[in-house]
Formats: C-alpha cells, sequence, structure tokens
C-alpha cells in the first residue's frame, strides 16, 4: 500500500526498514501506525511478501523526523516480532534486519552517515542489541551490502557473536532469540524490483538470476536470486538495482524475459518494492516492464 505524495520542503531523507513479518496484518498495521505518529514523517509505502515473510516500510521527510519515525517503527518491532518463529525466503539476522538511509535532497551522504550511526546507537543502548554498520556507515571495508553481514543469517547469529571478528559495530556481543541484531546503513539510492515467472521451476529461476548478476558475470550493478513462492506456486527472480543510472529497470526487465523466454517460460508480472525514482523507468512506461498498475505514489519523485 502507499501514501499520498505530500512534497516535501528543505532537506529530505528516505528510511526503508526491512521487518523480518509478512503475514500477520495486525503486526503490520501496529508498526505502521506508529511511524504515522510520528510529526514530519510520511509513510510512502509498506510491502509485504508472506512468502519473503517480509515487510519494506518507506520513510520520507525530513532528516530529524525520518530518524524519530524509525525509532518509533524498532520500538514496536522489537515488542510485536519474535524471530524464534520465524521462516521466509529472504536472508535476513534480525526483527529489524536493516535499516539504511538515503539521502535525498539538501542532503548529503556524509549527513546520513551520521544520521545512521546515531540511529544505530540509539538501537543499541534502548534495548541492548547487537548493530552493524553497513554501506557508507561501514566501519570496516567490505561491507557495501548486508550480504556479508548476514552470513550464516540469524540460526548462526549466536556462534558469530561468540567470536571477535563477530562483535558488533554497537551494542552487547550478546544472542537476542527472540529480536536478533540490526544492520543499519547508509547508502544511495536502491531499487528493488522482482519479476514473476508464469510457472513454479525454481531451477529455471535460480538460472535467470544468475544470468542477470553482476557477481556471476551479468548486469552491472544488479544483485539477484531465484526463489520460489509457494504460497503462488510461481518462481520468482526477486533482484536489487544499486544503481539505476547504471542498469535501469527496462535493461533488467528485457534481460529476465530473454533469458526466460530461452528456457521456455513467460513473465507473468512485476513487482517493484518500496520506491523508485522516475529515471530508473529510462523513459519506458512501468507497463513495459510488468508493472501495469503502479500507483503515483511510487515515484520516489512524487515526494522532492
Amino acid at each position: 500500500m502507499s501514501a499520498a505524495a505530500p512534497r516535501a520542503a528543505g532537506p529530505v531523507v528516505e528510511c526503508v526498514p526491512n521487518v523480518s513479518e509478512g503475514r500477520e496484518r495486525a503486526v503490520l498495521d501496529a508498526l505502521a501506525a506508529a511511524v504515522r505518529a510520528t510529526p514530519g514523517v510520511t509513510l510512502a509505502d509498506v510491502h509485504a511478501d508472506a512468502d519473503h515473510h517480509r515487510a519494506v516500510f518507506t520513510l520520507v521527510g525530513p532528516p530529524a523526523a525520518v530518524e524519530a519515525g524509525a525509532l518509533a517503527l524498532a520500538a514496536r518491532v522489537v515488542a510485536l516480532v519474535d524471530m524464534r518463529r520465524h521462516r521466509g525466503l529472504h536472508p535476513r539476522v534480525g526483527a529489524l534486519d536493516v535499516l539504511p538511509f538515503v539521502p535525498l535532497a539538501g542532503v548529503g551522504m556524509a549527513d546520513v552517515v551520521a544520521l545512521a550511526r546515531r540511529a544505530g546507537r540509539a538501537i543499541a543502548e534502548r534495548w541492548d542489541l547487537p548493530v552493524w554498520y553497513y554501506g557508507a556507515a561501514a566501519t570496516r571495508p567490505g561491507r557495501e551490502t548486508p550480504r556479508v553481514l548476514r552470513r550464516g543469517e540469524y540460526e548462526g547469529l549466536a556462534a558469530r557473536l561468540a567470536t571477535p571478528e563477530g562483535a558488533p559495530d554497537d551494542g552487547p556481543a550478546r544472542f537476542d532469540p527472540r529480536t536478533g541484531a540490526v544492520l543499519v546503513g547508509a547508502r544511495a539510492v536502491l531499487v528493488a524490483f522482482n519479476v514473476w515467472l508464469d510457472a513454479g521451476d525454481l531451477g529455471i529461476a535460480r538460472a535467470i538470476a544468475r544470468a542477470v548478476r553482476e557477481s556471476s558475470g551479468g548486469l552491472p550493478a544488479v544483485q539477484a536470486m531465484g526463489v520460489l513462492l509457494a504460497s503462488r506456486g510461481v518462481a520468482q527472480v526477486s533482484m536489487n538495482l544499486l544503481d539505476h543510472r547504471r542498469t535501469p529497470i527496462p535493461v533488467v526487465f528485457d534481460r529476465v524475459a530473454e533469458e526466460a523466454r530461452r528456457r521456455g517460460v513467460g513473465i507473468a508480472r512485476s513487482e517493484l518494492v518500496g520506491l523508485a525514482p522516475r529515471a530508473a523507468f529510462a523513459g519506458r512506461a512501468p507497463a513495459s516492464v510488468g508493472l501495469a498498475d503502479l500507483a503515483p505514489g511510487l515515484y520516489l519523485d512524487s515526494y522532492l
């Protein structure tokens, strides 16, 4: 669901908390209510998926308001989400799995790094949780994305925290089985874009993901994994476009469609998780990339 898009004056920051809960509507509503009750912040979108068992919230507004909204959300996540019962497709280390901050207008990356570290420190101190920083907020090289920090996932977190190499950047090296850990980041705009195949063949989805992701020799600045959406009976190519200027949505969609055709399957539809700038469409209509009903509020430009 997406909100109306009020335009902000002054500096604007985006925050995109990813929560390890995608099935309980009452919990998701309570989390959204905590953000909406924060003065000055706009909850632009909530995208929940039962198979991934994950929800992505998009907050936009002045830096101080977004920081307050993120911490209000964190408080409700700590109270309501229990990782001991969590099983889903998406890699994760905690209930509030990632908390990235993004500079949009009138604010620089250095400002957002300071904001991210301030929010991370508050989470570590208020709830006695281990926190790692990634992206531009990282304290060590090689942490541009959360992937490295998620190795072993939640199930391996206790063992990792027990090692010197696993010490968090903030908070105690203590395993909280209910909440896990939090990855707090500062990064540029990221586009989360999924393509649903018209078949339930996980092997094909994984082969397509290998063909399109940069780490396997595919498209620049693209991360991809193939997953099976068991509740829908279809496979999905789930992607992050780390730099839409290098690889915009139409390029990755066309490549996925081409790889699918080579394997005898078609495209059912696409899915935008959160917001994307209009420039990410490179002049193409949303319908041409499988997004026939894209709501105007999902254009990031609407909030600037």
